[in-house]
């Protein structure tokens, strides 16, 4: 019999952890125990796990440090709201319709994306951290402005209000500035949340060990001996960039999906959110892409386990992040691991001997 490789079994070991995730979470709603607020948080569970892994795309395997992946997020959550409402009876079957979304939001994110990555990722330095930390803003400030509505005459756009527009008696808006989105249909659910991670997955895992990855990678450690040696810099930068900001898409779809008001606030789209996906990422260990899993599912769901502990719980929290900290980048804590690997791997090999 062939023996797996270490990179397949390893990847497997990844798709497992998100199964056994998702049917441990399942007999726990089946069986009544865990809270109904807990309940609520297993769909954006999903979109910050996918938005976890695709920044890890950039900021571990590329090397960049992207500060405006809510960003691109709400591109993808905006654009696919305003297509399922607009279909929502021209396309009367939910499946279709919301995969659709999903293509249009993952399309419309990596668009920009390569928009943003083209003049930029030819520079050196932080320029990408400082222009998609401004894209981030620029994309939730023109969301707040935009007023559509759609009526006989086709869709009519205005920047000042609804009044502005021009609609007849019949027609409707769709998107009011601050408002934002109303009436999107609800179709994302918790079991389409983690076969998209599986797909997110399958799609990063598989970047990292081609020949393209091979190639990212090498632009990280060293951009001169790649180039040196015939890598096209920008051509591999802008592949993984505009890949992660696509994913980003796709969690802005399942996101917006599951709101019956769709609003661009800095608590969902703004700086924020970009720093609390960082912080997924970095406390996962960056370019350890179970990490980023690992680390999404238990900052999203510790606060709402402590609720019980109300005057205590934030502080709960702090403790739990510093720990995450000192234990991933803590140079005892790695030098135990490292140490405890080897131990592990001597004992494996005695009993394959």
């Amino acid at each position: 019999m062939k023996k797996m490789n270490k990179t397949t079994k390893s990847n497997l070991i990844t798709y497992g952890m998100v199964i056994i995730l998702f049917a441990v979470m399942q007999i726990l709603v089946m069986g009544g125990h865990i809270s109904s607020l807990l309940q609520g948080l297993l769909v954006p569970l999903c979109a910050y796990i996918i938005l976890a892994v695709s920044l890890n795309l950039t900021v571990g395997i590329l090397g960049e440090l992207s500060l405006g992946h809510a960003g691109f997020m709400c591109v993808g959550a905006f654009t696919s709201a305003f297509f399922s409402k607009c279909m929502a009876e021209v396309i009367p079957v939910a499946g279709a319709r919301y995969l659709l979304a999903i293509l249009i939001g993952a399309a419309s994110a990596g668009i920009c994306g390569i928009l943003i990555g083209i003049p930029v990722l030819r520079l050196k330095g932080d320029y990408l951290a400082i222009v998609t930390l401004a894209f981030g803003e620029i994309i939730k400030n023109i969301v707040n402005i935009l007023f559509i509505g759609r009526d006989e005459a086709g869709f009519h756009f205005s920047t000042k209000d609804t009044l502005s527009l021009g609609l007849s008696t019949d027609g409707e808006v769709i998107v009011n500035g601050p408002q934002g989105i109303t009436g999107t249909p609800k179709d994302s659910t918790f079991a389409i949340g983690v076969i998209l991670i599986l797909i997110t997955l399958f799609i990063v895992l598989n970047l990292i060990h081609s020949r393209s990855g091979r190639a990212i990678m090498a632009i990280r450690d060293n951009r001169i001996a790649a180039e040196s040696i015939g890598i096209n810099i920008t051509k591999y930068k802008l592949m993984a960039f505009s890949i992660s900001a696509s994913l980003a898409g796709v969690a802005g779809v399942i996101y917006a999906h599951n709101l019956a008001t769709l609003t661009a606030q800095p608590k969902n789209f703004g700086y924020n959110m970009s720093i609390m996906i960082l912080v997924f990422v970095v406390l996962g260990g960056i370019g350890n892409i179970r990490g980023s899993i690992i680390a999404a599912v238990v900052l999203t769901l510790l606060p709402e386990l402590l609720r019980g502990l109300s005057d205590y719980r934030m502080l709960i929290y702090a403790i739990v992040l510093i720990a995450m900290m000192l234990f991933n980048w803590s140079p005892k804590a790695i030098a135990w691991r490292e140490q405890y690997s080897a131990k592990f791997k001597q004992g494996k090999q005695k009993e394959a001997a």
